[in-house]
């Protein structure tokens, strides 16, 4: 019930500060990403991230379609909710790819805050009339079994609940892979992006249609 208060108040920010939709001559369709380092491109240039990559293969393949990351590095759930109504009102995507959460879990955050935090992030995406791609973690189960399933749990679920896309688990391709990693084993190189990116696009290609 908290997380359904918090999202009603999040729309009603929403309808104040709507502004109107860009018209036909000027309209470029948007792609918003809202994750944390993973999606920041840590610890490389910019330009050499799985979300700049993207961008340059919807200009190949998808003319008119641009991308805006609005991710940081360290962000969490929360840090992503208390956002989201601005960058969606500035910006009006057409598309929203949510990849947050891993900040969360290392952090052993409450797995209800969480989800409520994602929650809201949706919702305010679906009341500007984005479609979302809900993008999964998972976790080690240094935390417990508990945990660890429930935190995969709140992506099925949340994407069930609001009818969203699900990547259950972005790291997927290169999880088992220790050379895919930077030295911290916890950021993926350079060259494990384009694998990110082939496994984002799959669940993202059908939002663009």
């Amino acid at each position: 019930m908290q997380w359904a208060i918090g999202l009603l108040l999040v729309l009603a920010c929403l309808s104040a500060f709507a502004q109107p939709a860009p018209t036909a001559a000027t309209q470029r369709h948007t792609v918003l990403v809202m994750g944390d380092s993973l999606s920041a491109g840590y610890g490389m240039a910019a330009h050499e991230g799985w979300v700049s990559r993207l961008g340059e293969r919807l200009q190949r393949q998808k003319p008119g379609w641009r991308v805006v990351n609005a991710s940081i590095s360290g962000e969490t759930t929360a840090g992503g909710a208390s956002r989201i109504v601005a960058e969606v009102v500035r910006h009006r995507p057409d598309v929203v790819i949510i990849a947050l959460g891993a900040n969360d879990g290392l952090r052993g955050l409450p797995l209800g805050e969480a989800r409520r935090n994602l929650a809201r992030m949706i919702g305010a995406s679906q009341h500007v009339g984005a479609k979302v791609l809900l993008v999964g973690m998972r976790m080690p189960p240094n935390l417990g079994q508990d945990y660890t399933r429930g935190f995969e749990r709140n992506y099925r679920e949340l994407a069930e609940l609001f009818d969203t896309a699900l990547l259950p688990f972005l790291l997927e391709p290169i999880a088992l892979d220790r050379n895919a990693f930077q030295d911290d084993n916890l950021h993926p190189t350079v060259e494990a992006q384009e694998k990110l990116l082939d496994h984002v696009w799959p669940a993202l290609e059908p939002l663009l249609d």
